[in-house]
């Protein structure tokens, strides 16, 4: 790792048939690659030049937390689904083995917390799958351009808008039935353009996304967000790209048209901020009035250490940042590989925020992106002399549930909200009997909802 190489010029991609002749990684056993190719069939795998030059440090290799962070691991894979891949490319039969890799990836859990099933909104009774509707507020747009990154991350949730799998894409090329569908809910203050990665699009393409908001003349649309990992990945985006400007002046024309410009930082690590580039790219995103908001799970191998928490925060403040979210690595992918425990999470974000100022105790957390909504770990307590995790909702499908209370049962292993049980002798979570709808309702109708129970107890 060094900070006084030129940067590229060129962004330079970087991929599976390069794992064989990246200098890098002769260092690694030939077994060790090959599991990396294994690793790499079923789950995607790309970086780039700057992140291999500027951000791993190549001697601390395999434990180096950016080489963890964007290399295949090879204990990803279960024992049970490694030797599946074995026997099928030991069989030679291409067609074995795509078909074993795609068991594989069905058995990953790919649209968690009810992304496909529960969160696609309906438009005349027609579905939208390039958008996604879970909170009132909020409708995550999903460019069909966008969904790829300059690099990838391991533990990333959305790996399957990256490979061949069963389930379908999200992706939209037009933004006519998104204009639509946010004339029928004006609830929706906030649309974030996700992916992959909006910022991996050229500024002309972005251009057409993000000018149609603006003259739609929709008065209760307040923000736009984008969700991008380019920040830490390929900082170049925003200061060296021939097009840099032109998103530099797209940001401005945004605030100008009296909307917030959110971009909504992923830095996982503190040595994504300690580029000279990365440095200057967040300065020149700041300088066109938008706001930067940082979030990342936490990531065993990564950064789950107190320490490292309170760096990243400390130095996001001291740029002009603000510390967003820490989230629970989702219940996809290589879940078992990157999963830290939810006591152990807590105990992470407790003693970071404890260690940083007022200023950067903006950040929430840790939290889960879970099927009713963003649950958070409030802490852990003994309450009528039992142990529980003390939850409540930071978010939610339905909007009566934000801010309430619940409780359950500790368990010092589990990892997710699904391996958790409630506490008190209480049969089930409040949530689990409510049968709420997802808030995609028809634009003949708002949202539909449903009265929730009175559990005894329960705020």
């Amino acid at each position: 790792m060094s900070h006084t190489t030129t940067h590229p010029a060129r962004f330079q991609v970087i991929g599976p048939r390069d794992l064989d002749t990246l200098p890098a990684l002769q260092r690694l056993s030939p077994a060790t690659r090959a599991e990396m190719r294994r690793v790499a069939r079923v789950l995607p795998f790309r970086t780039n030049r700057y992140v291999v030059d500027e951000l791993i440090d190549w001697a601390r290799v395999p434990d180096d937390p950016l080489f963890q962070l964007t290399f295949p691991q090879p204990d990803m894979l279960t024992p049970a689904d490694r030797a599946t891949l074995v026997r099928a490319e030991h069989a030679a039969d291409p067609a074995a083995l795509d078909a074993a890799v795609r068991a594989v990836r069905r058995r990953l859990n790919p649209h968690p917390a009810g992304q496909s099933s529960l969160n696609v909104p309906t438009l005349r009774g027609r579905p939208l799958p390039g958008l996604q509707h879970k909170y009132r507020e909020t409708v995550l747009f999903f460019p069909a351009q966008g969904q790829t990154c300059h690099a990838y991350c391991t533990y990333c949730f959305r790996w399957p808008q990256f490979v061949e799998t069963d389930a379908p894409r999200f992706a939209s090329r037009e933004t006519d039935d998104l204009i639509a569908y946010l004339r029928a809910h004006p609830d929706v203050s906030s649309v974030l353009i996700t992916g992959g990665d909006p910022m991996i699009m050229r500024a002309e393409v972005l251009r057409r996304y993000v000018e149609p908001l603006l003259d739609a003349d929709l008065p209760g649309l307040t923000s736009i967000r984008i969700g991008t990992k380019s920040v830490a990945y390929w900082p170049q985006r925003f200061v060296e790209d021939d097009d840099a400007d032109d998103v530099a002046r797209l940001f401005e024309q945004v605030v100008a048209r009296g909307k917030t410009l959110a971009l909504m930082a992923h830095y996982s690590h503190p040595r994504e901020l300690s580029t000279p580039v990365a440095r200057r790219a967040l300065a020149r995103i700041l300088s066109t009035g938008a706001v930067v908001r940082c979030q990342a799970p936490v990531i065993r191998h990564v950064n789950d250490d107190p320490a490292v928490w309170r760096e990243l925060w400390r130095t996001e403040v001291q740029l002009g940042a603000v510390p967003y979210y820490l989230f629970v690595a989702r219940d996809t992918g290589a879940r078992r590989y990157f999963e830290v425990p939810l006591a152990r999470a807590w105990e992470i974000y407790r003693d970071a925020l404890a260690a940083v100022s007022g200023l950067a105790r903006t950040v929430r957390g840790p939290a889960m992106s879970a099927t009713p909504g963003k649950v958070v770990v409030d802490g852990v307590a003994e309450i009528l002399g039992e142990r529980v995790f003390v939850l409540r909702l930071l978010q939610a499908r339905d909007p009566a549930w934000v801010g309430r209370p619940f409780f359950a049962r500790f368990d010092p292993a589990a990892a997710w909200l699904d391996q958790l049980r409630p506490a008190f002798g209480e049969p089930r979570f409040f949530f689990e009997t409510s049968g709420a709808d997802a808030p995609g309702g028809d634009v003949a109708g708002a949202p539909r909802r449903r009265a929730l129970p009175v559990i005894q107890g329960a705020a």
